[in-house]
């Protein structure tokens, strides 16, 4: 599969104020989409009860103010791309590639992770990251409870 270009979207402020949220959707609810095109002639897309959860949430984020990014799990990356979603530096993402801490693959001369490991590294930093910030707070505790 190629790389594509993580693309985020986003609401305008004044989107958001016209648009409504879903009501939440409960077991026997059908989505549909009314689609206009520019001659006035409308369609209505049946929307699969399986892909309704992912529209809620997308709408969700949405009109929260959150850009949101709709990727296939097994869609490859490359460490730009990669460097987006984990939030770090690109230079970064080569090392943990040449490390083995995320997996790839050679396109040429080019490296691709699939989106899966690229996530599993994410939920590891971030829990890494969780640790230490708690440890922190342990330690600022102690500092002032002790005076260590």
């Amino acid at each position: 599969m190629a790389s594509q270009i993580v693309h985020f979207a986003g609401l305008s402020d004044h989107d958001r104020k016209i648009a409504t949220p879903l009501p939440k959707l409960v077991a026997g609810d059908r989505l549909e989409l009314h689609v206009r095109n520019a001659g006035g002639k409308e369609r209505t897309l049946p929307i699969p009860p399986s892909a309704a959860a992912a529209v809620e949430a997308l709408l969700a984020h949405m009109l929260r103010g959150e850009r949101v990014a709709v990727l296939a799990e097994d869609q490859e990356l490359s460490p730009s791309e990669a460097s987006a979603i984990l939030g770090i530096s690109r230079p970064l993402v080569v090392l943990r590639m040449d490390r083995g801490d995320l997996p790839f693959r050679y396109v040429g001369k080019h490296r691709r992770a699939l989106l899966k490991d690229v996530l599993a590294l994410k939920s590891k930093l971030d829990k890494r990251q969780t640790a230490m910030e708690a440890l922190a707070e342990d330690t600022e505790d102690l500092n002032q409870t002790y005076g260590l």
